[in-house]
């Protein structure tokens, strides 16, 4: 397989650009946020930090990727559309990191932002057949594409979303899925959806730094739904116009993660009586927490199974030796964080037995000393 280097080394200008252009708004966004009101204070158990953290850094991370893309990447149709619409979805995003809106509005504006999109030309036009035994190897959508392609925008933008409950998770995880969804462009020759993730993946890793635990700053709904309705848009653009590969899972691998716990969410909900988008705390995050894992260890667990997931989406389009390689990648990425994990937990819980003992001395030697000056005044 050929690799084009200029497309790379466009890749590679345009990933920089906006890994710096948002590590260096960071810290201007954090400074502004507890001006506005825009802090994020733990009021209900879903909460796993402790005391008020900034949010409102999806400005930051919009302000690097959005440079990088005019600068770098071909703004035709579709892209327009891409670009007015995460307008739309980072402006109702900032406006809740400020004051909570109802997740109705919210929910309306993103269906706004999604037919934005949909008007410029991003459409799912044609799936592979999922059904093995038709003879159909794809089906077109027809009238169907409209509410399909807004659907499935929708539903991803809420999906990392969801998942934005701990120090790191989101960007982390739509930082594999950008970087999946950015291998598997440049295998299959789409330079300019490979420039525009790029620049999304650089966007992503210019917030991480700030946003791994303890985080300095949250990227708040800002960052969360832009992150999502980013990622949507261009599966559509890039992964569901290749009608040779399985163009039905391969967004659905690389969006893997999200897209499982939000379904997983919706059903929970459903048979429990509540309203769907009802918040709870039974995400996958959170039950990884309740294991009695720390943040540092769930977040490892979930980037393993984003990258793993990312990794059967690459090995689906691609053959050969690259196919080799990728397996190889998959086995060593899962056999490393396995380790950290293994090591980290039994730190964690070396730590734990370690408190209990000090607890215990300390018990035991209080104890005598209460004793003692309990019977002096009797006697």
């Amino acid at each position: 397989m050929a690799i084009d280097m200029q497309l790379i080394i466009n890749i590679g200008i345009a990933l920089a650009a906006a890994f710096f252009l948002t590590f260096a708004a960071t810290p201007l966004v954090r400074a502004i946020a507890p001006k506005v009101g825009a802090m994020d204070v733990p009021r209900d158990a879903r909460r796993v930090h402790d005391h008020p953290i900034p949010r409102l850094g999806g400005l930051a991370i919009f302000f690097g990727f959005l440079l990088s893309v005019v600068l770098f990447a071909d703004v035709d149709m579709p892209v327009q559309g891409m670009l007015l619409g995460a307008l739309v979805i980072v402006s109702v995003g900032a406006v809740d990191d400020i004051i909570p809106l109802p997740a109705w509005l919210k929910l309306i504006v993103q269906i706004i932002a999604a037919c934005i999109a949909v008007a410029y030309g991003v459409r799912i036009n044609i799936i592979s057949n999922p059904n093995l035994f038709s003879g159909r190897e794809f089906l077109p959508l027809g009238v169907l594409s409209v509410p399909i392609t807004v659907a499935w925008i929708v539903v991803i933008t809420n999906s990392v979303n969801l998942i934005d409950g701990l120090d790191g998770l989101a960007c982390g995880v739509s930082a594999i899925a950008s970087t999946t969804m950015l291998v598997i462009a440049v295998v299959l020759g789409q330079g300019n959806v490979g420039i525009i993730l790029g620049a999304l993946v650089g966007a992503c890793l210019g917030f991480i730094p700030y946003n791994l635990n303890p985080a300095k700053i949250f990227m708040g709904d800002t960052g969360a739904l832009l992150l999502g309705y980013i990622l949507a848009t261009l599966s559509v653009t890039g992964l569901f116009k290749f009608y040779a590969i399985i163009s039905f899972a391969v967004p659905l691998l690389a969006l893997g993660l999200p897209i499982f716990d939000t379904v997983f969410a919706i059903i929970r909900r459903l048979l429990k009586g509540q309203n769907p988008m009802q918040a709870d705390r039974g995400h996958f995050h959170h039950r990884l927490i309740d294991m009695g894992l720390s943040q540092k260890q769930a977040v490892a667990v979930l980037y393993a199974i984003s990258a793993v997931l990312g990794l059967a989406a690459v090995l689906i389009t691609t053959s050969g030796e690259m196919k080799a390689i990728v397996l190889v990648l998959s086995f060593f990425v899962t056999v490393t964080v396995g380790v950290a994990i293994m090591r980290g937990a039994a730190q964690h819980n070396g730590r734990d037995a370690a408190q209990e003992t000090q607890q215990e001395e300390k018990k035991e030697a209080e104890e005598p000393a209460s004793e003692e000056g309990d019977d002096g005044p009797t006697a």
